[in-house]
């Protein structure tokens, strides 16, 4: 763009995210002439406020990996705003999110969940992951790095994504209307993709019918991909062997919920990607974009507004 790009860190400053942008080539503005927000609140009325003050910014970077907020808010479809490109950190916060799966898939499966509330010795119980059958939900950063983890426990692993363009690591890979001839054999169901209108509640009563009696479903995308009440029915009648969730409908999941009870349910507060573990995470993306900005090269986790990720 023939200078260095001039980048407003909103709505407030923060050095980690100024650092970030320096790093890349970029200069801390705090007004004026703005090319760019990078954007550390999950408040989208401020964003819209901040373009409508510097109508001259270009490029939007958001904070979160997954967009439905900002894509249900309407910013990014205000004509005001048709020039502008979005960038969210999808992709940057996988490792410690397929982390956190894979620790949940082994606790479901290792019969951690009874284990950690017993006052007993109890009798033995667990099952193995290696040789199994599992399928991701999602051939995003998350499945990605959640395959390379599940690798050395050889698994067969399917993907299901919104394109059958193979993903690295999976076995297989089709499209999502394959879900229901996917799910019978897999001894574990991982949910990693994004919030749309076409996967919310993507696992509801016909879904959980389909999986096995000691199958366990890992949710570490969002809660509205699970239909709660069909997901409480299934698991007091134990026709799953359970479930582990980072993310819940409703979130924070309220005390006294039937979901707290369930000895074949975990459940993690979204921890999956803790501030502490992102916020280094989120600085390397920013400054990826900035020097891809500045240079005027495609940036790194841009956000498709019709699709919503």
């Amino acid at each position: 763009m023939g200078r260095r790009p001039r980048i407003l860190v909103g709505p407030t400053p923060d050095e980690v995210l100024a650092g970030a942008v320096r790093a890349g080539g970029g200069v801390i503005v705090d007004g004026g002439d703005v090319d760019a927000l990078v954007w550390h609140s999950f408040h989208m009325k401020d964003v819209a406020e901040m373009l409508a003050a510097h109508p001259g910014a270009k490029w939007v970077q958001l904070p979160m990996a997954g967009v439905e907020s900002v894509v249900e808010s309407g910013v990014m479809a205000d004509p005001r705003w048709a020039g502008v490109t979005w960038t969210c950190a999808k992709g940057s916060y996988a490792k410690p999110v397929a982390e956190h799966a894979l620790a949940l898939g082994l606790a479901g499966l290792r019969n951690f969940v009874e284990r950690a509330r017993a006052s007993h010795w109890g009798p033995p119980a667990g099952t193995s992951l290696y040789g199994a059958d599992v399928v991701v939900l999602g051939g995003g950063g998350i499945a990605r790095e959640l395959l390379s983890l599940l690798a050395p426990f050889q698994v067969r692993a399917t993907v299901l994504r919104r394109n059958s363009i193979p993903v690295m690591g999976a076995a297989r890979t089709v499209g999502m209307g394959e879900l229901h001839s996917a799910l019978p054999a897999a001894l574990v169901v991982f949910v990693a993709l994004a919030l749309t209108p076409e996967t919310t509640g993507i696992i509801g009563k016909t879904e959980l019918a389909l999986m096995g009696s000691e199958s366990w479903l890992v949710n570490v995308a969002r809660g509205r991909h699970v239909r709660t009440a069909d997901l409480v029915e299934a698991l007091s009648a134990r026709t799953i062997g359970g479930a582990a969730l980072d993310v819940t409908d409703p979130e924070p999941l309220p005390s006294g919920h039937p979901l707290w009870a369930f000895p074949n349910c975990l459940i993690t507060p979204h921890t999956a990607d803790t501030e502490e573990m992102t916020r280094p995470l989120l600085a390397l993306r920013v400054r990826e974009n900035v020097e891809l900005f500045a240079a005027g090269l495609p940036l790194v986790g841009t956000v498709d507004p019709v699709a919503g990720y």
